[in-house]
């Protein structure tokens, strides 16, 4: 029985109902610690990775967090406010090392409905408001890999001067593997001597490394969760995924742990996690940037992206990495595609047509369509078949010879991309440049605006099939670019249900800084 430290009684029950709370957290007894919580919307817990207010937002954040190290109270101070309502602070001492604090406001209430189903009507006592401060980390494994301070410093000076970078854990970085998101990879990599090139013009530019970010396992997902190290959190809205496959990258840069996150985009795996936590994101024009050093998932898709909570951030890392071209395309009349405005969640279309409608300058629309763009499901389809054969030829010998290896859902997504049809997937391939080369000619001149992506990034607790639903609509919007090869920025510039979605512009090859500054330009207004 908690016994507190504090001249001040306790109310009755009160006590009893803190240690059944602490025995609910050490056997992750999800009915007993919803129980513990009043059912109402106005129920807050905060932590260092953010407010959640509603009891279904905590519930939803707890079943998806697993159960906590085990840990004993210490010190416990009870403070009576009212009659039936209490601020408890209490002090708690894990196993492993460390204190955390928990301070708590409980309300008692006569409410058993979310309890244990007895009829018994007596007086409970709930947690109202909960803030929780952890034990000291050395650094968030979710999120890094490997982290120091710096990892690996600058290696000259310009644009970049004083500025930390996270970098994807794809790309090569002196004195460390490659771990791609993968345990025996990792395991099994040798240790750099060199920076890969895009990192090396991050260097050069006077930025430092902070740390190896986490990425989903070969790049190939987009949601951000990795069965090995865990979901690096949405520093945005902490009930919703951070999206991949540049999860570690973009929470760095959303958490103030790094100016820049250096990514990958093949099918959005820049785009995507930038939308989701309210960054700008940049996927430059294919092949524009060089990929020596960088670990490939899809070659013919694969680009080199940043990350950044500014955009004259963005802006700098472009600069110090792709030299300044005075004959590249300029901004152009921004057109909003119907096809791509109709895949979206109806509260997006909502405020994206709010948006278009503020500001000053002309925007129209058209149909790809008339632009001589194939059908979407086509880009999707076709982006899917090459991306697929692709990764299988980079990582399949390695997964053969490494059964079990990799998570289940990363392990799925291998098996089906074997099991494709071997006809569909030639003829994908065999049609690539013939459908690049459409996309790019009917953008001759033109710029894109459409949303990000459908919606708001998913709640952390959806399941498999909800997110492949995700996935399948979110890659309809991300192929024109990626099969194209074109650059696109997303920008954070709409808010839908509390949490950010991006507006991207895509334009022909070349126009990577004019999209950007227009982008900016956009969010001015």
């Amino acid at each position: 029985m908690t016994t507190p430290d504090t001249s001040t009684a306790a109310p009755e029950g009160l006590l009893a109902a803190l240690d059944a709370y602490e025995a609910a957290l050490a056997a992750n007894d999800l009915d007993a610690l919803d129980a513990a919580f009043v059912d109402a919307p106005g129920t807050m817990r905060g932590d260092d990775r953010g407010l959640l207010v509603g009891h279904d937002a905590i519930s939803a954040f707890r079943g998806a967090r697993g159960g906590i190290g085990t840990r004993s109270l210490t010190r416990v101070e009870v403070r009576p406010l009212a009659d039936g309502l209490a601020l408890v602070v209490s002090v708690s001492e894990f196993a492993a090392g460390g204190q955390g604090l928990q301070t708590q406001l409980w309300r008692r209430d006569s409410d058993t409905s979310s309890g244990s189903g007895s009829d018994d009507v007596a007086p409970r006592w709930r947690i109202e408001a909960a803030h929780v401060t952890g034990r000291p980390k050395a650094f968030d494994t979710t999120v890094w890999r490997a982290v120091g301070d710096p990892l690996v410093a600058a290696t000259g000076d310009g644009p970049l001067d004083g500025l930390t970078v996270a970098v994807k854990d794809l790309y090569a970085v002196p004195g460390q593997p490659v771990g791609a998101g993968n345990p025996t990879h990792l395991r099994e990599s040798p240790v750099q001597t060199t920076p890969a090139a895009a990192v090396a013009a991050l260097l050069d530019a006077g930025a430092s490394i902070r740390g190896i970010a986490r990425t989903d396992e070969f790049a190939y997902n987009l949601t951000g969760r990795n069965e090995h190290h865990g979901t690096p959190p949405n520093g945005a809205v902490p009930t919703r995924l951070p999206g991949g496959s540049s999860s570690g990258s973009a929470s760095a840069v959303r958490l103030g742990m790094a100016e820049i996150g250096i990514g990958t985009d093949t099918a959005g795996s820049v785009r995507v996690p930038a939308s989701y936590q309210g960054l700008w994101g940049l996927r430059t024009t294919h092949d524009t940037v060089s990929r020596q050093g960088l670990l490939p998932l899809a070659p013919s898709f694969d680009t080199v992206g940043w990350l950044t909570r500014i955009a004259d951030v963005l802006l700098a890392a472009l600069d110090a990495t792709v030299p300044s071209n005075p004959g590249a395309p300029a901004a152009s009349v921004l057109l909003v595609p119907a096809e791509l405005l109709d895949l979206v969640e109806p509260d997006v279309a909502e405020a994206f047509t709010a948006f278009v409608a503020g500001q000053d300058e002309p925007i129209g629309a058209v149909q790809l369509a008339d632009l001589g763009v194939p059908p979407l499901d086509d880009l999707r389809e076709l982006l899917r078949l090459v991306q697929a054969a692709e990764a299988v030829a980079a990582h399949g010998a390695w997964i053969d010879a490494h059964p079990g290896a990799l998570s289940t859902v990363v392990g799925d997504r291998f098996a089906a991309a074997r099991a494709n049809d071997p006809a569909a997937t030639a003829d994908a391939v065999a049609h690539l440049d013939d459908v690049r080369a459409a996309i790019r000619t009917a953008l001759a001149g033109r710029t894109l605006l459409f949303p990000t992506v459908p919606g708001p990034a998913p709640l952390i607790a959806a399941d498999a099939a909800a997110l492949e639903r995700t996935r399948t609509a979110t890659t309809a919007m991300t192929s024109l670019a990626s099969v194209g090869g074109l650059p696109a920025v997303t920008a954070p510039a709409l808010t839908v249900d509390g949490a950010p979605v991006g507006v991207c512009l895509v334009g022909e090859p070349g126009t990577d800084r004019a999209l950007v500054i227009h982008a900016g330009r956009l969010l001015q207004d």
